[in-house]
């Protein structure tokens, strides 16, 4: 029996991991599927970080190593390289890795910090075959600045989220020509900040009410046909135009990474499709509280620390009080 698991360590993750140790729990245990602790802030390499939580502008890496070195010099103990298939209601987890095959872990608390996820091309239905050349935005954030891959010579960006403005100047300053910048809404999605400094400032149109109709090439992407959209969000007729490029990035969206949260049996938000958790960010399932991105898409990871914060004393104040 361990008294707390908390699944992600991401920034939330290892904030609740923090807070709970703090609050006077010393039985805690991170589990994170990727190789190394910080999410999905070890690809975020631009700044912009921090400014609430610490009062200074930090990257992705440089934040996220703030709370892993705090976890290190608590030696809150972390297993990492892996994966959780399954959560109870009891709250009894089922994770594998390499070393230890597939094992389970029956905990007193459990605190979901798994983050979110894009929204994937088969969601928008947009008409085309499969070339090569198609590619979420934050995977291609990944290729270009974790593995240092460029995806491709001439961009269209599909969606005004934070991660494909970020990728818009990103590609640019790694040589790529950014065609434009295309939202279905008649505003965008992300902050005033980012379309400032990551459109305006390199000349890169933004085009509202526009969308993908359909992507042209076979092999590999050849050009996207783009069109306005009315109020109901529909392409209006003789507006279409063909846009040349190798690269189509979508940015359309997050969403909570929620399958566990299913497994466990909780009470899901039908409009953030994260769980609804009350103000201690306790689910419906008594024990098991959730946080960050895996409750709702936070526009600040600043946020998503101060919310972990809670969900990890009140998971503390339930061992401590059930002991």
């Amino acid at each position: 029996m361990t008294d707390m698991v908390i699944i992600g360590g991401g920034p939330a993750g290892m904030s609740a991991a923090i807070a709970a140790y703090e609050s006077g729990v010393r039985d805690i245990l991170i589990i994170e599927r990727d190789t190394a602790l910080g999410g999905i802030l070890q690809q975020c390499i631009h700044n912009g970080f921090g400014l609430h939580r610490f009062g200074e502008e930090l990257t992705g890496p440089e934040y996220a190593w703030r709370y892993e070195a705090r976890v290190r010099e608590l030696g809150i103990p972390v297993k990492l390289g892996t994966t959780v298939l399954d959560i109870t209601p009891e709250k009894v987890i089922t994770a594998t890795n390499p070393e230890d095959g597939i094992f389970k872990i029956e905990a007193r608390a459990v605190i979901l910090a798994m983050g979110c996820r894009e929204r994937p091309r088969g969601a928008l239905n947009i008409a085309g075959s499969r070339p090569a050349g198609i590619y979420s935005a934050g995977t291609a954030q990944k290729y270009v600045n974790m593995k240092g891959y460029l995806p491709g010579k001439e961009i269209v960006i599909l969606g005004s989220g934070d991660i494909g403005l970020i990728m818009a100047r990103r590609m640019t300053l790694e040589g790529a020509k950014v065609k434009m910048v295309c939202e279905l809404m008649p505003f965008s999605g992300g902050l005033a900040r980012n379309i400032e400094q990551c459109l305006n400032d390199f000349d890169i149109p933004l085009r509202l009410s526009h969308t993908v109709v359909e992507i042209h090439g076979r092999e590999r992407v050849e050009g996207v046909t783009v069109a306005r959209v009315d109020e109901n969000r529909k392409p209006i007729s003789g507006t279409y135009e063909f846009v040349p490029c190798d690269t189509l990035l979508l940015s359309v969206g997050l969403i909570p990474e929620n399958e566990l949260t299913k497994k466990a049996g909780i009470e899901l938000d039908p409009i953030t499709n994260g769980p609804v958790v009350d103000e201690n960010r306790e689910t419906s399932v008594s024990g098991i509280f959730a946080c960050g991105n895996v409750v709702r898409v936070h526009s600040l990871v600043d946020y998503v620390s101060e919310e972990a914060e809670t969900a990890g004393k009140a998971a503390a104040k339930y061992i401590l009080e059930e002991q």
